[in-house]
Order: C-alpha cells, then sequence, then structure tokens
C-alpha cells in the first residue's frame, strides 16, 4: 500500500466553477489537519490531504455503527455523522467532482415562478447557476405563470388543482402522457423532485420508468403543518407517506441541520443518504443600501402620521407568507407590551384577513406581495425583523433580512437555530423560546430603543450573510451530492442484480480453468 498526496482541489468538496465565491477558499493554514472520511464535509483548507490507495483504487470507509449523528457546525450547516450500517460513497478523482455537463430534469410544486414560497429563490437561482455551469435543465411544474424562458431552461407547465385544505397551493401529478414522452426524450441523467406534495409522486414513477437516479429535496414540514389546518390523526400516517417517498429516492436533500436531524430520528431514510442543500442568499439584492425613508414612511401608516406630526417610532417588520402556521397571532401580545411601536407585514397568504381584525386599531401595515427593489427596501427600512414561527424548515426570509442589515429576533425552533446558532446569540441575533411572548419581547425592546445594538448587531448579521452564497450552493449540490446520488443508485441496481446472477450461476455453472 502506498501513499498518494492529491491536490485540494480533487476533494468532494472543492468547486472549482465557483472555488472563488465561497468562503473557506481562502483560508490556509501551514499545519497538516488530521483527514477525516465524512458524509458532510465542512469547507476544508486548500492543503493536500493524504489517501490510502492500493492500485490506483480509492478505499471505501465505513462507519462505526456508534456513531451517531452529531452536527459539527450551525453556521457551516453541515453533518459530521449518521448512525448508520451502509457504506458511503468512495472519495472521487477530480474527473468525477468536476463533472460533465448534465441534464437535469427538475420537478417542482408549486411553480418557483409563480408561487410565493421560501423555496422560490433557492430554486430560480439553483437553475440559474446550473444553466450557467453548463447543465441542460428541465423544469416540470403547476402550470400557473410559467414564463416562456428562464436562462434557456426547458420549462414545461402541468395542468394543477387547488389543495383541499391551502385553496391558493396548486398541486399536480405530472404524469400525462405529454410530460413523460417530453422527459423521455430529454434523456435526463437524474432527476430531482421537490417533496412532499403531489408531484413527486410523477417524478418518482418517471425515474423508475426511465432507470434514472432519484433526488428528493425536503422543503416544506407537512406533519407540522397538519394539525393547524386539518384533523390531527392524520400526521401518522404522512410520516408512512414520506418515508416511502424518501426510501425510493436515492437521496434526500434538506435545508437545515436540524431538519435533517428531525428526519433521521424518524428513520425517513438511511442517514447517510440525508444531506444538506447548503443555505444562500443574494446579497446584493438584500442589501443595506436599499434603505429608504419613503419606503419607512409607507411602512409606518404612510404619510398620515407625517402630517399628524407624529414622532419617529421604532419599526418591526415581518416578510413572508400570511399563513396559520407561522404563529403571527403572537405578535398581537407583543405589540401589547411595546405600545410605541410600529409592525408591518410584507406578504400575503390565507390568513390576511384573520391578522388584519385580530390587529384592527393597532399601528400595523399589511403591504401585499411587493418585489424587486421595493422589496429589497422594505427589507432594509425597519428597525427590527422578527420571525415567530416555529415550522421553519430554513427560513430563507430570515437570512435576507440579516442580508440587509437588519437585527433579527425569531423563534428558537426548525432551521433558526441553524441562521443563528447558540454561540451567536447576542452577536448576529437573538432567539426566544418558541410561543414565550415575555421572552420574545425581553429581545426585541432593547434593539428597538439602543440604536446603537442595532447598528452593531445589524453590521454583525450583514458580515456574516456575506459568506454564503447560491452559486457555492449550488456547485455543491452539482459536483457533490448528485455524485453520490449516482453511486447510490448503481450501488442499489448491484443489489437488485445479485438474486438473477446467484441463479445464473447455478444453472449455467462455468467451467473450471486450469491456468496450468
Amino acid at each position: 500500500m502506498s501513499t498518494l498526496s492529491i491536490n485540494p482541489s480533487f476533494s468532494p468538496s472543492f468547486c472549482a466553477s465557483c472555488s472563488s465565491d465561497t468562503p473557506s477558499s481562502s483560508s490556509s493554514s501551514n499545519s497538516q489537519p488530521p483527514f477525516k472520511v465524512s458524509s458532510f464535509c465542512p469547507p476544508r483548507p486548500q492543503q493536500p490531504i493524504g489517501l490510502a490507495c492500493t492500485q490506483s483504487q480509492f478505499l471505501l470507509s465505513k462507519r462505526p455503527k456508534s456513531w451517531g449523528l452529531t452536527q459539527s457546525s450551525a453556521k457551516d450547516m453541515t453533518i459530521t455523522d449518521f448512525k448508520d450500517d451502509e457504506e458511503s460513497p468512495p472519495l472521487m478523482v477530480e474527473s468525477e467532482v468536476i463533472s460533465r455537463p448534465r441534464r437535469i430534469a427538475l420537478f417542482v410544486e408549486p411553480s418557483p415562478f409563480a408561487y410565493v414560497s421560501g423555496y422560490k429563490n433557492r430554486f430560480q437561482n439553483f437553475i440559474r447557476y446550473l444553466r450557467e455551469m453548463g447543465d441542460e435543465v428541465m423544469v416540470v411544474t403547476t402550470h400557473e405563470g410559467v414564463p416562456q424562458e428562464f436562462y434557456g431552461a426547458k420549462l414545461i407547465g402541468s395542468r394543477s388543482f387547488p389543495c383541499p385544505w391551502y385553496q391558493k397551493v396548486p398541486l399536480s401529478l405530472a404524469l400525462s402522457p405529454r410530460i413523460i414522452y417530453a422527459v423521455a426524450q430529454f434523456k435526463p441523467d437524474i432527476i430531482h423532485a421537490s417533496s412532499p406534495g403531489i408531484m413527486v409522486f410523477g417524478a418518482l414513477i418517471i425515474a423508475k420508468l426511465l432507470s434514472v437516479p432519484l433526488v428528493m429535496s425536503y422543503h416544506t414540514h407537512v406533519p407540522v403543518y397538519i394539525p393547524r389546518y386539518t384533523f390531527s390523526w392524520l400526521v401518522k400516517p404522512m410520516w408512512w407517506v414520506i418515508k416511502f417517498l424518501h426510501r425510493a429516492a436515492d437521496l434526500t436533500l434538506v435545508p437545515s441541520a436540524a431538519l435533517a436531524k428531525e428526519l433521521e430520528a424518524a428513520r425517513v431514510t438511511a442517514g447517510n443518504k440525508i444531506r444538506l442543500w447548503n443555505k444562500g442568499v443574494d446579497s446584493e439584492s438584500f442589501h443595506p443600501k436599499y434603505r429608504s425613508q419613503e419606503m419607512r414612511i409607507r411602512l409606518r401608516h404612510g404619510f398620515l402620521s407625517i402630517l399628524n406630526g407624529e414622532p419617529e417610532r421604532p419599526l418591526i417588520v415581518h416578510v413572508g407568507r400570511l399563513g396559520v402556521e407561522k404563529s403571527l397571532d403572537l405578535l398581537k401580545s407583543v405589540m401589547d407590551q411595546i405600545p410605541d411601536a410600529r409592525i408591518a407585514f410584507i406578504g400575503d397568504g390565507p390568513y390576511r384577513e384573520d391578522l388584519e381584525k385580530l390587529f384592527s386599531g393597532m399601528p400595523v401595515v399589511f403591504t401585499g406581495m411587493l418585489g424587486g427593489e421595493e422589496l429589497s427596501q422594505a427589507y432594509a427600512s425597519g428597525d427590527v425583523f422578527v420571525m415567530p414561527s416555529e415550522s421553519e424548515t430554513l427560513g430563507l426570509v430570515v437570512l435576507e433580512a440579516m442580508s440587509s442589515g437588519l437585527p433579527v429576533v425569531a423563534a428558537r425552533a426548525g432551521g433558526i437555530i441553524d441562521i443563528i446558532p447558540e454561540d451567536q446569540e447576542g452577536k448576529t441575533g437573538y432567539c426566544f423560546s418558541a410561543g414565550d411572548i415575555d421572552d420574545c419581547v425581553s429581545k426585541l425592546k432593547p434593539l428597538l430603543h439602543d440604536a446603537e445594538l442595532r447598528e452593531t448587531i445589524g453590521k454583525a448579521a450583514r458580515e456574516e450573510m456575506e459568506k454564503y452564497d447560491w452559486k457555492a450552493a449550488t456547485c455543491k449540490i452539482r459536483n457533490e451530492q448528485y455524485n453520490a446520488a449516482i453511486w447510490f443508485w448503481r450501488k442499489k441496481r448491484v443489489l437488485l442484480l445479485r438474486p438473477f446472477q446467484w441463479l445464473f450461476r447455478r444453472f449455467f455453472q462455468p467451467p473450471a480453468i486450469n491456468y496450468r
């Protein structure tokens, strides 16, 4: 056995096409760290790594059964170890990491072009950077608002129907002969479907029909939503559906380490098949430079407050879909304890009418949907961003608020704990115990009444968000996670063929060959 020293650009977490945009690429060290094989690898320093090789074959690693799920760092949103007995994909050489152009079929429900949700920016940026990296992309989604063209990707709209419990969410099976034929003609190297939903079933069937690797990315934690919209007894059957889907997939992507731990604990799929879709934010579109006095006036009851000679008051901002699962009614009790503050809700949703009644007579503004520069101004023109939701799989609006230079006060739940980990509380933002009004108020008051503290926390939040971008996140999925999915898919095919190989050897015994 000999030792081969390879360039760090050959390691799985390296991305040649976006290394200049990745914060970790600039770090260096004179000391050689111990090498560690892991399903989830944090960004590595740029230095040689020693690998044991025999006859130019990389050795597979096998994890001890005693290893448990541990989060290495919420800051870099990675997971180091999962308790699992299965092999992980081998370390890859440069030709595998820097992949040839691929043909990728995305099944996204509802449409990332029309439906406003947390993953809209995620998928739009994902498609954009896949195209920039040279991949052919087909997007199958619900038919509403599908544009004629999007960065050169092939777009297919599928007829949809409204969700019975959430009329504004369009659903579609995407299994018509037209779509099956179009995907077959496209000849995808990999199929990637958003989950859970209805379209993911269509993607699963098409992937099996075409014998193509299947990746599912989990974006909406439906078991948490069910008790808010329908019968609680449906939670358990929903978990069965999720397990069925993701055990059939070759790889599962999740937006936060907290969600990965929950899915692993629920045994949704094998632990080493759960990977992180790293966080990203458009730090140019969401920037403190967009702070606008005109927008601030608009968010504080328009020009009426100036005409009445009302003094400047602290402004709380919330951006997002107005749904019952977001726990926005908690802010009514918060406002009762901070009477000198104002709050602006940017966004729309099925709970808006109820919220308008709840906050009637209070200094509250509902702007409806904003986009483009108006949305950037709305973020940057507030004083504090509040997120009371306990159901966020990540919380992209929190990332955008921090990128806009706003201090954030958010419920310590779901993916938020990956954005503001415990060691960063009081530095880049604050978390309060979910549902605890007094704890929320105790974190809000100092920020609302201390401009210097707001500026300090907001600046630190902005600096933190500058480390993350969508190009680097896309690069990791394309060059590392997709390769892992293909490896798992090939391994599964080999296992499925073993009984037939055994039967063949049993009935067609090959003749013994004497080489002497």
